[in-house]
């Protein structure tokens, strides 16, 4: 043990001593939360919208004004026909035109129901699926006041009345920030760790650790030791960070939090420390551990549906340690769970530290012995 703690006190002087090191543990982690927390969202808003309005009625004027009064679409102009609109969703200035028909109150008036046209810019699918839902549900709601007096009794008997649990306020920034601190430790663990021990190849210095009496396991433990530690002040000092300047919540136990980030940072320093054990320089490793993490993180729930990829994506994603990171962090966070409640993930976690901390310590004495 005494050896371990020399370890952990020499990787701790050598941290300080790096001035490259120390903006990357304390100033960047800061900066890039305060940054993707208001840049990483999917809610779409502003949404540039073009009105071809033949019918020029009071009926129309009511509809385009719905349009506007909300705060999803932005009005830009009123071309004369359906291919001036097309011209501006082509050239990029709209988003999304409404093509108004020329009968449209006599429609309306006849039907009961108004027919209109929406040509809608689809190389963002989600911003166009969204904009289609908007723009949909502003329409039905036209319809419904046009409706005759006791007719929306008989069209729309139920009245559902939703309750948002978790997030009452589907604020996305409340769904992003646990996952955003994920991205942060992740990069504290795999990049600084498989950074630290191939800075000991490129300057000589393993080759003396090497012929100590210092077993691979203690060497090993001590080089992990200092960025469990900084990872865990870095979930601490984000939670705190995102409490006080954006007001998310968090409603779990923090001794939960702090056994599953244990458990998180362990597997992903083992990990750095494999890739770094397979790595001649710096560069060589920051290389191999980004691809991982991008893959990791893209496959990991953060920007999509888990349940939505194909079946065969599913089954490799069991294998991403991200994946169950993000679903424990939120789950404590925004819904309070207890250990009985992420039992799941939380052992397969468990089970991954185990075998790639094992993987690095046998790799590494196999590869120096």
């Amino acid at each position: 043990m005494r050896t371990v703690l020399f370890i952990l006190q020499k990787e701790f002087r050598q941290i300080f001593r790096n001035r490259s090191m120390l903006p990357i543990i304390f100033i960047l982690p800061v900066v890039q939360l305060l940054v993707l927390i208001h840049a990483v969202t999917f809610d779409v808003t502003s949404l540039n919208l073009v009105v071809v309005d033949n019918s020029r009625s009071s009926d129309s004027r009511e509809l385009v004004n719905k349009f506007v009064g909300s705060s999803f679409f932005l009005l830009k102009d009123y071309p004369q026909s359906s291919q001036q609109a097309m011209d501006l969703i082509n050239s990029g200035k709209a988003d999304l035109a409404l093509i108004i028909p020329e009968r449209f109150s006599l429609n309306q008036v006849r039907d009961g129901k108004v027919d209109v046209q929406l040509l809608v810019n689809a190389i963002n699918t989600t911003q166009a699926t969204l904009a289609n839902a908007y723009a949909n549900s502003i329409i039905g709601d036209f319809n419904r006041t046009k409706l005759p007096p006791g007719a929306i009794d008989n069209v729309y008997a139920a009245d559902v009345r939703p309750q948002f649990w978790f997030n009452p306020t589907l604020d996305f920034k409340i769904y992003m920030f646990p996952g955003i601190l994920v991205i942060l430790v992740t990069a504290i663990g795999l990049f600084l760790s498989g950074m630290n021990l191939v800075r000991e190849k490129e300057i000589g210095t393993i080759e003396q650790l090497n012929v100590t009496p210092i077993k691979k396991w203690q060497f090993i433990v001590g080089k992990v030791l200092p960025f469990l530690i900084i990872g865990l002040f870095e979930i601490g000092l984000g939670v705190l960070l995102g409490r006080i300047a954006f007001g998310i919540p968090f409603v779990g136990s923090v001794g939960t939090l702090l056994l599953t980030t244990i458990t998180y940072l362990l597997v992903v320093i083992a990990l750095g420390t494999l890739i770094s054990n397979q790595s001649s320089t710096q560069q060589q490793s920051m290389f191999v551990s980004w691809f991982f993490m991008m893959l990791f993180l893209m496959m990991s729930g953060l920007f999509n549906i888990v349940e939505s990829m194909p079946q065969w994506a599913i089954w490799i994603n069991k294998l991403n340690p991200i994946s169950y990171f993000i679903l424990i962090i939120r789950m404590v966070m925004l819904k309070g769970a207890t250990l009985s409640d992420i039992a799941v993930p939380l052992g397969s976690l468990a089970v991954y530290a185990v075998v790639a901390m094992t993987l690095a310590i046998a790799l590494y004495q196999k590869k120096t012995a």
